[in-house]
C-alpha cells in the first residue's frame, strides 16, 4: 500500500477535501470558500493531493479544477478488505465458540 496516500489522508483537513471531492469537480477557489481557508493554504494541501495520486488537475483558462481519482481509493478499499475477511473470520470462530460454551451451559443445566 502506498505510504503517501495514508500520509495525505491522516491530515484532517485534506481528507476534508477528498470528501468536498467526492461530490465532483472544484476549483481551488471553491475548495478554499467551503473549508475557509486562503487559496494558498489550499493549494498546498492540494498539491499533497495530487503527489499522492488520489486526485487529478484539468487546467481550465486561469482555473485549476481537481477532481477525484478512483484508483487510489479502489486499491485501498482493496487493502483494507484483507482486514475486513480477517475480522470476519476472528468472529465467525468465536461465535462458533459462544454457541458451543452456551449448549455446555445447557447439558449441565440438563445434568442438575
Amino acid at each position: 500500500m502506498n505510504e503517501t496516500l495514508f500520509s495525505a489522508l491522516a491530515e484532517p483537513n485534506r481528507l476534508h477535501i477528498v470528501e468536498l471531492l467526492r461530490s465532483g469537480p472544484l476549483t481551488v477557489g471553491e475548495v478554499a470558500e467551503q473549508l475557509g481557508f486562503n487559496q494558498p493554504q489550499t493549494s498546498k494541501h492540494l498539491k499533497v493531493l495530487y503527489e499522492s495520486g488520489l486526485v487529478e488537475v484539468q487546467p481550465s483558462a486561469n482555473r485549476r479544477i481537481y477532481k477525484l481519482r478512483h484508483q487510489p481509493l479502489i486499491e485501498l478499499d482493496d487493502w483494507l478488505d484483507s482486514f475486513r475477511r480477517l475480522w470476519e473470520e476472528r468472529y465467525d470462530r468465536l461465535e462458533d465458540y459462544l454457541l458451543e460454551l452456551q449448549e455446555k451451559d445447557k447439558e449441565q443445566g440438563n445434568k442438575e
